[in-house]
């Protein structure tokens, strides 16, 4: 076997995560296999080129990208003294003075997210953030012109495809000048990665048609693996061996309650399906769990725990659901307040014969009494006759009049159908609550559908554990979309249910670590930042992660921005097939995978300028 090294450049690298996973790629073609070696990498933020350093083993360079114009228009002011534009000298140096075979660009993408409204999107900040993807392309193709870059892999939200259309065709026609064919895709992370999360991406690809004439393949797809396959391999949240970034948040203790009563798979819709009356829930009781198990009824075909010395009701689950119990009408168990059919038998007339004491009532049919009384409250069907008319002024009889009211003094709060009439417009009605003055419009843009972003942000929703997450968010938390599990493991490392110097019915705003047993016998807590990078692939769950900084926040919005290491990895892999097929002299494989870039003014088996 022989082992032929292919380097790799990038610039805006973040933390790292798609440098990584290039370096663990291994592609083979018969008996040449490759090695992928990272060169280095730039970006603006120092702590993320720290921590790229950490992960990668390269030298990371902190360099701003930004031409003169797009700093002012991004800070709001002009650059400080000794600032200067990056150079191709600057590129070079960031490179070690080394030749890349493969750049990996993965620009801000903030002013192409959905997630930032239109008219924001517009304005000079972002624009200027939206020109450095293009000024980052063109930095890069003119460091290496004389000896062109083999391949550049250009990566972004897909909103990018039509929010930055004129920006990408203005790219597409940059790679073209220089030599490259360009083609334009999108992909699941999740997929090609095979990662416990969905998160589509789009991912530009320019191959070098003289030093690359070969295809360059898609990676393979493979399902989405379930959140539970990447967290049950963890510690619990809050074990100290696992570090500050594996502790759970501490959360108000009304945001606790919302978490526990949201249906795992769901969000914030489940509330609506709770009754609240003056702020409390109405079907619903929370007791702190004193002691584990306290008042447990355990089910008749489960095993139970251990025995205690003293096994009572109240200090553990020593109570079972017999399912042989019978209620018997000659015994007054269960039989309190009970009512006898009119055409059954009456159980044993015993000593006693209260109501309270056993089934001593009867459903009588006999409900004929003197006429003052079989009025009361009585309501006449429309098309029914009345019961005769008396003088008693407090039995008299209503109507159920099908009618509409004629006046502005009837309809109060009343909702008209879009698809039905109005009734009487008067001159009397003086508001919503003076008459038949709203309507159910539904072009109002309220009716909640696919594609609504707050419907699908998932405002604190909760993830099945057995099912996948969705995209890290470089802003996951709690209460802005799914990032919350429904975890069927048992408490807290520490054995306690809450931490913090709380009262047992803690106020709707104290702020606590807390477990509430939700509905469907899980613990619906947030994702940890330790998790969330185990569901980018940075690390392998059972590995310990030390960022740059102490700020939860900072940490998140580094491994949100992060190419998953696995995918990143599944794309190397493809690219390095097609690097050692071209040095090798082949220009063509068999591949049952879509092509990413295909230059078609080429045959298939013709290579370069012949």
């Amino acid at each position: 076997m022989s082992t032929t090294e292919i380097r790799h450049f990038h610039a805006f690298v973040g933390l790292g995560g798609g440098a990584k996973g290039f370096n663990k790629a291994n592609p083979r073609v018969g008996n040449t296999v490759a090695k992928f070696r990272c060169i280095g990498g730039v970006d603006v933020d120092q702590a993320a080129i720290r921590d790229f350093q950490r992960l990668t083993g390269a030298r990371g360079t902190v360099l701003d990208m930004f031409d003169r114009d797009q700093y002012r228009d991004f800070h709001g002011a002009e650059p400080p003294a000794g600032w200067s534009e990056a150079t191709t000298a600057d590129i070079h140096r960031a490179a070690g003075n080394e030749r890349p075979h493969v750049v990996f660009l993965s620009a801000p993408c903030k002013g192409f997210s959905g997630l930032l409204s239109e008219g924001k999107s517009k304005t000079l900040k972002y624009l200027a953030l939206n020109r450095l993807t293009l000024r980052g392309v063109w930095l890069m193709l003119e460091a290496w012109k004389h000896d062109p870059v083999e391949i550049y892999l250009f990566e972004n939200v897909p909103r990018i495809a039509t929010r930055g259309r004129h920006l990408l065709d203005q790219i597409a026609d940059l790679f073209r000048a220089y030599g490259y064919a360009w083609a334009e895709t999108t992909h699941d992370c999740g997929e090609i990665g095979n990662l416990a999360q969905s998160r589509k991406r789009f991912l530009g690809v320019a191959r070098h048609t003289e030093k690359v004439p070969t295809f360059l393949y898609e990676p393979e797809k493979r399902p989405l693996r379930a959140v539970g396959d990447v967290l049950g391999r963890m510690v619990l949240p809050g074990d100290l061996r696992a570090g500050p970034m594996h502790r759970v948040p501490s959360l108000q203790w009304k945001t606790w309650v919302r978490l526990a009563f949201v249906e795992a798979g769901s969000d914030w819709r489940s509330l609506n399906k709770l009754t609240v009356e003056n702020g409390h829930l109405r079907d619903y009781l929370i007791v702190p769990d004193y002691r584990r198990g306290y008042l447990g009824v355990n089910p008749w075909d489960a095993s139970m725990g251990t025995v205690a010395g003293e096994s009572l009701p109240s200090n553990g689950a020593f109570s079972i659901a017999d399912p042989r119990f019978s209620q018997s009408a000659k015994w007054t168990d269960g039989q309190a307040y009970g009512v006898r059919r009119w055409s059954d038998t009456s159980g044993t007339i015993g000593g006693q014969q209260n109501p309270g004491q056993g089934a001593y009532a009867v459903a009588d049919i006999r409900h004929a009494g003197p006429a003052k009384h079989s009025n009361e409250f009585k309501i006449v069907p429309w098309g029914g006759a009345a019961n005769a008319v008396t003088s008693a002024h407090g039995s008299g009889q209503a109507l159920a009049d099908p009618r509409p009211g004629w006046d502005g003094r009837h309809g109060h709060l009343h909702v008209a159908d879009w698809e039905h009439a109005s009734r009487t417009v008067t001159a009397g009605g003086k508001g919503v609550q003076g008459g038949y003055l709203s309507v159910a419009d539904p072009r109002s843009g309220m009716q909640r559908g696919k594609g609504d972003n707050y419907l699908t942000a998932g405002h604190y929703g909760v993830a099945r554990w057995n099912e996948a997450a969705g995209a890290v968010s470089a802003a996951a938390c709690h209460d802005n979309g799914r990032w919350s599990v429904a975890d069927p493991r048992g408490g807290t490392p520490e054995g306690g249910e809450c931490s913090g110097n709380v009262p047992a019915t803690p106020a709707p705003a104290d702020k606590l670590v807390c477990r509430i047993q939700a509905l469907d016998g899980t613990w619906h807590r947030p994702f940890t930042t330790l998790e969330l990078a185990a569901l980018q692939s940075l690390i392998e769950p059972e590995e310990h992660l030390e960022l740059d900084g102490l700020s939860d926040q900072a940490w998140r919005e580094r491994i949100g921005n992060a190419v998953p290491s696995d995918a990143a990895e599944a794309i190397a892999g493809v690219i390095g097939t097609t690097l050692l097929l071209a040095w090798s002299g082949e220009t063509f494989m068999l591949s049952s995978q879509p092509i990413w870039v295909r230059d078609v003014a080429v045959a298939l088996t013709v290579r370069g300028a012949q």
